[in-house]
């Protein structure tokens, strides 16, 4: 089970009041040691490749900064129906999919951003309903992902933020090579964050990729 870190507070770390008040209400009083050591280079626009293993505190890690990163660039200010995703959390399963959006969710919607789940194994209408809208970030699995990509309900040229989570798990179902060319469809200039629960999972920044 990961501990607190003594002294230290998320707005200590870089983040905004409602996105801390918004972390109290899901029981996050005080940051753990991955979200202590990963938020500040994060919200510094760096790339980040973090190690943590369930209850490590991982999803908050990412979640909560990224957030932190779209308010700062336009926020909410872009409501547009239809309006192209900034950022895109990838996941190697369903299940993984639905538990990050229960947590980065709530943060999301604290500032007046959007979320949505896309993942296979369930008809995609509701999905490609929710794209038309328009949101700001993407919570996906890599097959479904490229398939509404393909089917052009999806834009990924503006994703500024790209997070791998689990990325040994998806290199261990298969899924190289697509998140490969997930990662080429993205803005150029993005950051990419990368956690494992393996060192030897990395993201080559010459092309990108991920390497296990």
């Amino acid at each position: 089970m990961a501990t607190e870190v003594e002294g230290v507070t998320f707005g200590d770390l870089g983040l905004g009041g409602n996105i801390c008040r918004a972390l109290v209400e899901l029981g996050a009083t005080a940051p753990f040691a991955i979200q202590a050591a990963t938020i500040p280079d994060v919200l510094a626009g760096r790339d980040v490749l973090g190690r943590g293993r369930t209850g490590s505190g991982k999803t908050i890690a990412f979640g909560a900064p990224l957030v932190e990163r779209l308010m700062e660039n336009n926020g909410g200010k872009d409501r547009k129906m239809g309006r192209s995703p900034r950022a895109l959390i990838l996941a190697p399963t369903r299940e993984l999919a639905l538990q990050i959006d229960r947590t980065v969710q709530p943060i999301a919607r604290s500032v007046g951003l959007f979320t949505t789940q896309v993942y296979g194994g369930v008809p995609q209408g509701r999905q490609v309903t929710a794209l038309r809208r328009g949101v700001d970030i993407v919570i996906a699995t890599p097959g479904r992902l490229e398939d509404l990509v393909e089917q052009r309900h999806i834009d990924l040229s503006k994703i500024q933020i790209v997070v791998l989570d689990e990325a040994d798990h998806m290199c261990d179902l298969g899924f190289l090579e697509p998140v490969q060319r997930v990662l080429r469809a993205v803005d150029p200039d993005a950051q990419h964050l990368l956690f494992s629960a393996r060192r030897s999972v990395e993201l080559d920044h010459r092309s990108p990729s991920i390497r296990s």
